[in-house]
């Protein structure tokens, strides 16, 4: 039996375990069939040309944990933020952590997908937001049709979230492979504000694999900064899935930092249905090995007067491979759109590969769209000048490349997150160097 199969036939196990009058049981039948239908991509569809899922998919996976699994702060401490004070939604094995977590309802809801699915008091939320934006192909089907547990956050208008949120899905390796699919929904009413810091990280060298579907609401002026930080075991694989829904005069950002695991895939789609928003979509990719990080964007621009800016930066070493598919949509309607989309990358080896395409769709005549990509190596006279004032040769391969990525980091809005970022990046390049950018 091939993993289609098998998740096709858990899908009834899996329906007689939860709460079949739910507002989402229909929606979970409709996109069993769905999947079963379109199956998993392949190298046939154009959007998946440069990235295979073969090697991923060939496991025997565990669709339920056989057990529960316990873990101490001390065994986390490392992957959390812990200098700042934050919100927190732990999940082990899939598994919600309610002694590592913390969660609140006072003024604000952050709490689990569970709650929300099955709990009166939300059901018009859910009956609003639940897969509205989610698109219906087989990866994003399938995670719906096992849509149970993940982050629930619903911020009311006129609030400001006054610490971050802090997602993070831990596996223990308890099962010799297991696959994960969590749902995340987060909705921020009008005038609100707030700061989301997700990760997945395996603690296990036994093969994981995360099908991973956040739809995310920002309505009318709301602000929403989304931070994803990918730092996984080389067994790890993750297909991150993030819609992004859009009102009038929102500001809604999401950085994704890809510095690790077997193979990444990065599908984030922005919708802006209202005049005078901005989205930022910015990501720094340094992978080595034979990894294989993959960020495939969409920003559709409906409503005239509004900005899109999308800076994706990569730096690939060994047989690592890189791949950029970004596309910019302009319906007639959207006028005075102002796009903005770059992918610039760095090749450290000759077996590195990067596949860039950066698309533009343009309708309407009175706009200001550009796209661009590079690829090169490190500059050689810039290499000789730093020699030449005494720095090291490996140390003034890192300061190049931290300058490389200055403007991405630059966007960041919580400090903590930025210290992080810098230390990883360090880490990667494998050097110490005493300050931030």
């Amino acid at each position: 039996m091939d993993l289609k199969e098998k998740l096709v036939s858990s899908f009834m196990a899996f329906e007689n375990k939860i709460d079949v009058d739910a507002p989402v049981h229909q929606i979970r039948n409709e996109a069993i069939k769905i999947f079963e239908t379109e199956g998993f991509p392949s190298k046939k569809d154009e959007a998946w040309k440069y990235t295979s899922l073969n090697s991923v998919l060939k496991q025997d996976y565990s669709v339920f944990p056989k057990q529960e699994s316990a873990l101490d702060y001390k065994d986390v401490k490392p992957y959390f933020i812990h200098d700042i004070d934050a919100y927190k939604i732990i999940f082990i094995d899939g598994k919600y952590s309610s002694h590592l977590s913390q969660t609140t309802h006072e003024g604000i809801d952050v709490c689990l997908m569970s709650s929300a699915l099955t709990k009166p008091k939300y059901r018009l939320v859910i009956e609003n937001y639940f897969n509205k934006i989610a698109t219906k192909d087989g990866l994003t089907s399938l995670n719906t049709a096992f849509s149970q547990e993940g982050a629930f956050i619903h911020i009311p208008k006129n609030k400001l979230v006054q610490k971050p949120i802090q997602i993070i899905h831990f596996s223990t390796g308890n099962e010799s492979a297991l696959m994960l699919q969590p749902r995340n929904l987060i909705v921020v009413d009008e005038n609100s504000h707030v700061q989301i810091i997700e990760r997945h990280q395996s603690l296990t060298d036994n093969p994981v694999l995360t099908n991973s579907v956040t739809e995310i609401f920002a309505n009318k002026r709301a602000i929403v900064d989304y931070y994803k930080i990918q730092n996984d075991n080389q067994n790890a694989s993750l297909i991150d899935n993030t819609f992004v829904n859009q009102k009038q005069e929102s500001h809604c950002s999401v950085h994704t930092f890809s510095f690790g695991g077997k193979l990444t895939r990065n599908n984030l789609n922005f919708f802006q249905k209202g005049e005078r928003i901005d989205s930022t979509l910015n990501g720094i990719t340094i992978i080595g090995d034979k990894q294989h990080v993959d960020h495939n964007t969409l920003v559709h621009h409906i409503e005239p007067n509004c900005e899109s800016h999308q800076d994706y930066k990569g730096i690939f070493g060994d047989s690592s491979t890189g791949v950029f598919n970004g596309k910019v949509i302009v319906n007639k309607e959207a006028q005075k759109t102002n796009a903005f989309q770059s992918n610039n990358n760095i090749l450290l080896s000759d077996k590195a590969t990067i596949n860039s395409k950066p698309q533009l769709e343009i309708f309407a005549d009175d706009v200001k769209c550009s796209h661009g990509c590079t690829i090169g190596q490190l500059d050689e006279s810039a290499m000789f000048y730093l020699r030449s004032r005494g720095i090291p040769q490996k140390e003034a391969k890192a300061l190049l490349m931290y300058a490389f990525s200055n403007n991405v980091l630059d966007t960041v809005k919580i400090p903590e997150v930025k210290t992080r970022i810098n230390k990883l990046i360090a880490t990667k390049l494998g050097v110490n160097i005493g300050f931030n950018l």
